[in-house]
């Protein structure tokens, strides 16, 4: 077994924590094998490193490691990038392609952020775990291919099972091994040592002595959560690192740079959202259509009893709520049906054909609604899919899958 701070300095891993070395030692272990591994932890961690590691230290180092962002792929191209297609599959499919289960054959594949695949890609996944057999889109040939996968998250995966978002067979598939990498806060001797690594290495490259923390600094730095773990810390050293111009770094220069998070985020209490919490503005819209469809079933109750009751002033009085909920302090007449801009004599003419206008009205579905909503949007952002998601509070997967769904 290769030396563990031999192994640190050939992938560039710093820091002796305890949990780290762990993860490591688990690595290198299981590299000699075949099983698929599943890499936990928080985005910004170094997840990136151990499907390296395990390829490296494997009998298959010299053949392809790839490594694929499952979540910057869009649903509608994922199988194709990943199995491949047949010439005329879809549109634009003007040739054949090799997926990379078939161009990796014999290597390793990374897939990184597993938990972001569409439901339909996780069937196919599942299939080249137990079998190692593919089929490229657009084809009824069934081909075989001998690939290790190793697959990071940064998801409870339990969560998204319950959630339905990832199928439970596909995960116990993945995580025959699970290997976790612990936060940067969990690794509070590390920080400092990490922050000067990165204060060299920046100082290398922008020409310029090193930046040093004073004694009060350091307990600034190792006090703080770093909800970007590493990547934020690296990111701290190069502001820095450029943007100060003496090289001993103040307590009160420091915080400078450490965002208070606290109060930013959004709390969840216990885990979980109530049933009326609202975590973006789409479920907000869909509430305020809920309470518009109510009022109007109270509008046309109203407008039915002042039809009905020659006695409109006791309706009135009784209404007093909705009618002031209507027209806000104004006080509408009692005299007649004014109280709805309708008059008497026309609503009679008429036959209350007003009443099946609003029932016509009400029979717009959220469906119809949010069809609409993403029109506008797409019209508005001249049909740029990302920044019309964006408007929207969804993903740009999501909003393809609506406008494929909705033949937009």
């Amino acid at each position: 077994m290769e030396d563990l701070q031999a192994l640190k300095q050939r992938f560039g891993i710093i820091g002796n924590d305890v949990h780290l070395n762990m993860a490591l030692e688990k690595a290198v272990r299981v590299a000699p094998t075949d099983i698929s591994v599943l890499v936990t932890g928080e985005s910004g961690v170094g997840k990136e490193n151990i499907p390296k590691i395990i390829h490296q230290l494997s009998h298959r180092k010299h053949a392809k490691y790839i490594a694929v962002n499952c979540g910057a792929i869009p649903e509608g191209t994922i199988d194709s990038e990943l199995f491949g297609h047949e010439k005329g599959a879809f549109t634009g499919a003007t040739q054949d392609r090799k997926g990379y289960f078939e161009v990796a054959d014999g290597g390793t594949i990374f897939l990184d952020e597993v938990g972001e695949l569409p439901l339909t890609t996780q069937v196919r996944l599942l299939r080249v775990l137990e079998n190692g057999e593919f089929i490229k889109v657009g084809s009824s040939i069934v081909q075989k291919t001998d690939v290790r996968i190793v697959a990071a998250t940064n998801v409870n995966m339990f969560q998204a099972i319950e959630k339905e978002r990832f199928r439970e067979d596909l995960y116990y598939r993945l995580s025959t091994v699970e290997i976790h990498l612990p936060a940067l806060r969990e690794r509070n001797q590390d920080i400092h040592l990490l922050f000067r690594k990165f204060a060299s290495d920046f100082a290398q490259k922008y020409r310029m002595p090193a930046v040093r923390l004073e004694d009060d600094a350091v307990q600034v730095l190792l006090n703080y959560r770093f909800p970007g773990n590493i990547r934020q810390l690296k990111n701290l050293a190069e502001q820095i690192s450029v943007i100060e111009e003496s090289r001993n770094i103040s307590a009160s220069k420091l915080q400078l740079y450490l965002p208070d998070n606290k109060g930013n985020l959004p709390a969840i209490i216990g885990g979980s959202k109530k049933e009326n919490d609202f975590s973006n503005e789409r479920d907000i819209m869909y509430k305020i259509l809920f309470d518009m469809r109510n009022d109007i079933n109270d509008l046309k109750k109203l407008t039915l009893d002042l039809l009905n009751n020659e006695n409109i002033e006791e309706v009135q009085q009784e209404n007093h709520q909705l009618i002031e909920k209507i027209y806000g302090n104004k006080e509408p007449k009692s005299s007649n049906i004014e109280v709805l801009n309708i008059p008497q004599k026309v609503a009679v003419e008429k036959n209350y054909d007003f009443i099946e206008t609003i029932e016509e009205d009400e029979s717009l579905s959220l469906q119809d609604k949010e069809i609409e909503m993403i029109k506008r949007s797409l019209e508005k952002n001249n049909n740029k899919r990302k920044l019309a998601a964006k408007e929207l509070g969804i993903s740009e997967r999501t909003l393809y899958r609506k406008i494929k769904q909705y033949d937009l």
